[in-house]
């Protein structure tokens, strides 16, 4: 049971929360307020009874599956969101350009005179939730509150996170891992209720053509659901604060485990690691090249001489 209750905490938990429980909310608002008005199928007879509203069975059948198809296709949605999947040229320079001024604009006020602490504060929690570089800007808010963690590894060591993820997770303290995860299900959750909202929406519009439908409670339904989307999407940024915070302190954290585990000694120079980790990081890039083997010879762990020297062992 012990083993059980650990897996439900772990990767279950994340699923549960951040994606099976907003595609049941989402489908009880169907039920509640869409359902009645459609035409119920035959083959759902069992299931959907003659009241025209599913039962808690299908509903709890229905949310798991659906959670398990949005966890699947996790990464293609979150891409929508930060305007690197299905964005017109035009659209993505044009959400670049308006991004950057409102970084600079929130740098300005930040920097300004006769700011209130707090509000002060405010700003700087906002501006943070921009990339360091200029170049890892991306059109969307959401978009840059994920690239200013995804990019702190490299801009601060040199460390690739997007490139060397599995081996950094692999080998970084449990608790780092843990946290990385359980921040990052708080904006799930927002994403996974702000699609479902969306798909919601589009279908109590299109119920509205049924003949027998509740025309005013689908359209109430419909533009309450789009009036919640820009709060969850304002949600998913804030989240992702502690998502970043998480990231930053696996990457702190799990620097010198790393280089353990690829056999380097961590140098004591930070400007000797930023280089190191520009090898490894095209090491892992890019196809092998002699080279690599002086320019990671002085980051090498040494082997003991007695290991070494010892002839191999034969059964």
């Amino acid at each position: 049971m012990g083993d059980i209750a650990k897996g439900v905490l772990g990767g279950g938990w994340a699923l549960l929360v951040g994606w099976i429980l907003p595609a049941a909310l989402n489908l009880v608002v169907f039920a509640l307020a869409v359902a009645p008005s459609l035409h119920r199928p035959t083959v759902f007879g069992p299931l959907w009874p003659a009241s025209g509203r599913p039962t808690p069975l299908a509903l709890l059948v229905a949310a798991c599956l659906l959670g398990l198809v949005l966890n699947a296709l996790q990464t293609p949605l979150y891409r929508l969101l930060e305007g690197y999947l299905l964005w017109p040229q035009g659209a993505y320079r044009r959400g670049i350009r308006v991004q950057k001024n409102r970084r600079d604009k929130v740098k300005s006020l930040t920097h300004g005179e006769g700011v209130p602490p707090i509000r002060r504060a405010l700003l700087a929690e906002k501006l943070s939730r921009y990339p360091a570089d200029d170049d890892q800007i991306a059109p969307s808010r959401l978009g840059n509150a994920i690239r200013r963690f995804e990019t702190y590894g490299y801009d601060r060591y040199c460390l690739d996170t997007q490139v060397l993820w599995s081996e950094l997770t692999s080998a970084a303290p449990e608790m780092a891992n843990k946290q990385v995860h359980t921040a990052r299900t708080n904006v799930d959750f927002f994403v996974a209720l702000l699609y479902g909202h969306g798909v919601m929406a589009t279908t109590s519009f299109a119920s509205l053509a049924a003949a027998h439908a509740n025309r005013p409670v689908l359209v109430v339904t419909a533009l309450a659901l789009i009036a919640l989307m820009p709060l969850w999407y304002r949600a998913a940024v804030a989240a992702t604060d502690e998502w970043a915070s998480a990231v930053r302190a696996l990457v702190n954290l799990g620097r010198k485990p790393l280089a353990d585990a690829l056999g380097l000694l961590l140098p004591k120079r930070l400007n000797d690691e930023r280089a190191m980790w520009k090898l490894v990081t095209r090491m892992s890039n890019r196809p092998y090249a002699p080279a690599a083997d002086l320019a990671l010879a002085p980051y090498r762990l040494e082997v003991p001489q007695a290991a070494a020297s010892s002839p191999p062992m034969h059964p």
